[in-house]
């Protein structure tokens, strides 16, 4: 069978005419910010995405210890903070809702902890990338475990779901799929400052994402921060919990909060 030029060259033509329309970089993402300690950029559009591990079902809330302090049982804001004094944000079927009220935190202060959230991206999924199910989890006000509908949405790799957002990705991508309940158990070791303000330890954070370890042990940077690589500043032994309002309906439910004592001595010797 032939098929005549007249066919063949209209139809290159037009795959010419969309190669050059198409996108040439697809992968979300930056390369002219600053470079992090392991050389990679800020939010880097190259660095690999980490491999999507399919976590188990969604289960009920979690119960708190019986040594932890609850920041939200579902029922009220009363432990919380908002523009002003009083945090606004909907609260309802024992959630409350990111509702473009800006940014909530908690009244009280925390140090070492281990901090138990739930939360879950809007449904239907709407946006892509930073734009879709987009909120945070800082400690200390500062330093912050993403919070991102990462379920089939590429973003770059350091700001996708459960990193360090800005700093460190998740080791493997645990998302459930928005209007799913997804846990974040958040241990954080908060930075040591000297006297002069230099730092003597950085903060350390291990995450674990619907069960799955997706942090172990990370060293902090610094505070985190977006398209620069972050530093430290400053601060006492504690802070607040503070949740972020990026302009998407994420909800949470089931908060709270236990302290961890990174102090204790080590043991005598044996014999001693």
């Amino acid at each position: 069978m032939t098929t005549s030029l007249a066919v063949i060259v209209p139809a290159l033509v037009a795959l010419a005419a969309a190669v050059a329309v198409a996108p040439q970089d697809p992968q979300p993402g930056y390369r002219d910010t600053p470079r992090l300690p392991d050389g990679w950029r800020v939010h880097d559009a190259d660095r690999p995405r980490p491999p999507v591990v399919e976590p188990g079902p969604a289960g009920a809330p979690v119960p708190p210890p019986q040594d932890a302090t609850v920041l939200f049982d579902g029922s009220n804001l009363d432990a919380w903070t908002g523009r002003g004094d009083k945090a606004q944000w909907l609260v309802a079927d024992g959630a409350m809702q990111v509702n473009g009220t800006g940014d909530v935190q908690t009244r009280g202060e925390f140090g070492d902890c281990q901090l138990h959230v739930e939360w879950c991206a809007p449904t239907p999924a709407k946006g892509d990338s930073q734009g879709r199910g987009n909120s945070g989890v800082f400690l200390f006000g500062r330093y912050e475990v993403q919070v991102l509908d990462s379920w089939q949405n590429p973003t770059y790799a350091d700001g996708q779901a459960a990193s360090l957002y800005g700093q460190k990705p998740p080791l493997v991508n645990a998302c459930r799929k928005p209007g799913e309940w997804q846990t974040y158990d958040i241990f954080f070791r908060a930075p040591r400052f000297a006297a002069d303000g230099s730092v003597t330890a950085p903060a350390r954070v291990t995450v674990v994402h619907n069960g799955i370890v997706v942090q172990l042990d990370e060293a902090m940077i610094g505070a985190s921060t977006h398209r620069a690589v972050g530093t430290y500043a400053p601060h006492g032994d504690k802070g607040p919990i503070r949740l972020q309002d990026h302009g998407d309906p994420v909800r949470f439910r089931n908060l709270w909060i236990r302290p961890l004592d990174t102090t204790r001595p080590a043991p005598a010797a044996a014999g001693k």
